[in-house]
């Protein structure tokens, strides 16, 4: 092998192995999103776990309108919704929140996306997911308010109305809204929920081959 040979493997072999590391590096954020996060329940990937948190808060707020006109009861089921929102304190949930895990479901798939080498697929799809579960962070924050006061009222009737509301957020944590009223909810900022985000990380995975 002579030596412009030579040199031409080896600037093709670094070419190579620099292609494969930003791709590893985009692949490895994604994996955060979809498969596993040091610190969730069981290392679990972040959007999993903020799917799982959203269900339990779903179900306890709708269980707190079971008996409205039992405050005790209300009350309680409000502090598992909240326990699934923000993690804090004891419930059934997974101890993590849904806030929590949104807001890093955002913030890394934008990592992804960030990361050099990153292909226009991880780009594009990155965009929707982070926006979708950035509104569902802001629907969990809206929430979270709610239980606040809910813990606060001093009447049933008065706690009843707010589960009602606190009800149809919970609903909006994977559905999304339909904000703009044209007919159909997507990715878009203020609109699409976990769904949607789900959704678009399953196209990101399928044009990545993983």
């Amino acid at each position: 092998m002579n030596y412009t040979t030579a040199l031409i493997l080896s600037v093709m072999l670094t070419s190579s192995t620099a292609a494969v590391a930003a791709t590893s590096a985009a692949h490895m954020h994604v994996g955060h999103v979809s498969s596993s996060w040091g610190d969730t329940p069981n290392k679990i990937g972040l959007l999993a776990t903020a799917n799982k948190e959203a269900e339990i808060a779903v179900l306890h707020a709708s269980l707190a309108l079971k008996q409205q006109d039992n405050l005790k009861w209300m009350k309680t089921h409000t502090t598992h919704v909240k326990h699934a929102l923000d993690g804090q304190g004891k419930g059934p949930g997974l101890g993590y929140g849904v806030v929590k895990a949104s807001a890093g479901v955002a913030m890394h798939i934008s990592l992804a996306a960030a990361s050099k080498g990153a292909s226009e697929n991880v780009k594009l799809h990155s965009v929707h997911i982070a926006t979708s579960a950035n509104n569902t962070e802001a629907v969990a924050q809206q929430m979270l308010a709610l239980t606040v006061k809910i813990a606060a009222a001093n009447s049933a009737k008065k706690a009843a109305e707010m589960l009602v509301e606190l009800n149809r957020l919970a609903k909006l944590l994977s559905q999304g809204l339909d904000a703009n009223k044209d007919g159909s909810i997507t990715w878009i900022k203020g609109e699409g929920g976990l769904s949607h985000s789900n959704k678009h990380l399953t196209f990101l995975r399928k044009g990545e081959n993983i």
